[in-house]
């Protein structure tokens, strides 16, 4: 992955105009992925990226013009590893919170770091009163700059944001949509209720 600087730099070589203050955060967001997938890969520990920034990953992809910023890294991960999560990622500067926020892997010492790595634990509710999020057969690697993540396929994260069903959550999909990244197969795989839900986020301004 290139510096933040030298992103700059080339940027500035091509005669391109840059939001410095979304690109910088975008940079540590993403410097903040790697981070935690190296450290759950080299200790052989299952996860995948879900949630804002599965979302942002594939509208990047589709249409960067559409691309929005989220505040943290979702990872869904099987809540018998968490022990090892913990001790894998303390070993790189990670702090387990468990808070109002959830579980979450939080670096260095600062509370209000920047990003934080929120844990989604495969086969259970995020709240109770959503449905159990479950992890699907095998997840998608995707190129993130120039390092390759695993993230949820496309139709699972439509999928888990309906399910979910919050305002951020309807949102997501919306933008999907527009991109071009609900299809007709996509649609094929949704429930009668998750389908009316599709249904009412389209029709919605």
């Amino acid at each position: 992955m290139i510096s933040f600087e030298q992103f700059l730099l080339d940027a500035a070589s091509r005669g391109e105009a840059v939001n410095t203050l979304f690109e910088r955060r975008l940079f540590g967001l993403i410097g903040m992925l790697h981070r935690i997938t190296d450290t759950l890969n080299s200790a052989g520990i299952p996860h995948e990226v879900v949630g804002g920034l599965a979302v942002l990953i594939y509208v990047e992809e589709a249409n960067p013009e559409h691309t929005a910023l989220t505040p943290n890294v979702d990872l869904m991960v099987r809540r018998s590893d968490l022990e090892r999560i913990k001790e894998a990622a303390a070993k790189d500067g990670f702090r387990f919170d468990q808070g109002a926020k959830g579980d979450r892997l939080i670096h260095g010492s600062d509370e209000r770091a920047a990003f934080a790595v929120r844990l989604v634990f495969s086969g259970e509710r995020i709240t109770p009163t959503q449905e159990a999020c479950n992890p699907p057969v095998e997840p998608v690697v995707k190129v993130v700059h120039e390092k390759e993540v695993l993230v949820i396929p496309i139709a699972d994260l439509i999928r888990m944001k309906l399910i979910s069903n919050r305002l951020v959550d309807q949102v997501h999909v919306k933008t999907m949509d527009v991109v071009g990244l609900v299809t007709p197969d996509v649609d094929k795989t949704l429930t009668p209720e998750l389908a009316a839900r599709l249904k009412h986020i389209r029709e919605t301004e």
